[in-house]
């Protein structure tokens, strides 16, 4: 739990590492999934049954809207998921200790209180997992296969089984919302569409992040520029040029002559 949390839920009376002060560290490298790794992943899930549905439900929600796990734990189906116009609305996360405690919050920050649209392949997966959920005796947890809230521990488990069988590097659960910044980015995405999607509240923050992702981005917008500025000779124009400079050269050597007289 974070202290500022703590302070929220009236554990703390304030956070004491506020009055440390701002303490300079390294920044990590950030982990993720690419597009192929992730593929390989999910076909390692047989989605006929229950759990392994609700396993695969989890972790393509994750890596296909970036949203922190906090979040995607406080969804709920009627308060959250718009179907008809494709939208997620991301307005609460969540404290999960255990299945007897947990507490609905408030956005870690007044930008991560936002609504994403969502592609129609995670819909129609939604609407199956809701369909499979009901058929089990439902929950208003969009993220739940026993009526509860997904266990903190729950995709931890099911990364560590299924990147071991899909034979890619296993990576924490956090991990799965760089992956979605790392598929922006390859999409084409600028940072201010990233920093709106990831519920950031500053652009310095998204690319602070992830801007090392950046770099074949670069080099396709570098090779864009090729051949972009034509570039055609104006004949006349460098005609009359040169006829200056000879002009010039010769009013020289003439004023030179007059001053050795």
């Amino acid at each position: 739990m974070s202290l500022d949390l703590a302070v929220k839920l009236g554990l703390l009376q304030k956070n004491v590492a506020k009055q440390v002060g701002n303490v300079k560290k390294n920044k990590k490298k950030v982990d993720f999934w690419t597009q192929s790794e992730f593929e390989k992943v999910i076909a390692t899930f047989d989605t006929s049954d229950y759990y392994q549905n609700y396993s695969f439900m989890l972790i393509w929600l994750l890596f296909m809207t970036g949203l922190r796990f906090g979040e995607a734990q406080a969804l709920e189906w009627d308060n959250h998921i718009d179907f008809e116009n494709k939208t997620l609305r991301v307005n609460k996360s969540m404290y999960y200790k255990n299945a007897e405690e947990y507490y609905i919050t408030e956005p870690k920050t007044t930008a991560s209180n936002r609504v994403i649209a969502i592609d129609s392949d995670t819909i129609r997966y939604l609407k199956n997992w809701k369909m499979a959920q009901e058929n089990c005796g439902g929950s208003k947890w969009i993220l739940s296969y026993n009526g509860l809230p997904t266990n903190k521990s729950a995709p931890y488990h099911i990364i560590q089984r299924h990147s071991e069988l899909a034979g890619v590097h296993r990576i924490k659960t956090h991990a799965l919302r760089p992956s979605h910044a790392s598929l922006l980015i390859s999409l084409g995405e600028n940072a201010i569409v990233m920093r709106d999607r990831l519920g950031h509240e500053d652009i310095k923050t998204t690319l602070g992040t992830y801007g090392h992702l950046y770099p074949n981005t670069i080099i396709e917008v570098v090779d864009r520029l090729v051949g972009l500025i034509n570039v055609e000779t104006n004949e006349k124009a460098i005609k009359e040029q040169k006829n200056l400079v000879e002009t010039n050269i010769s009013r020289k050597k003439e004023n030179k002559k007059w001053q050795n007289y």
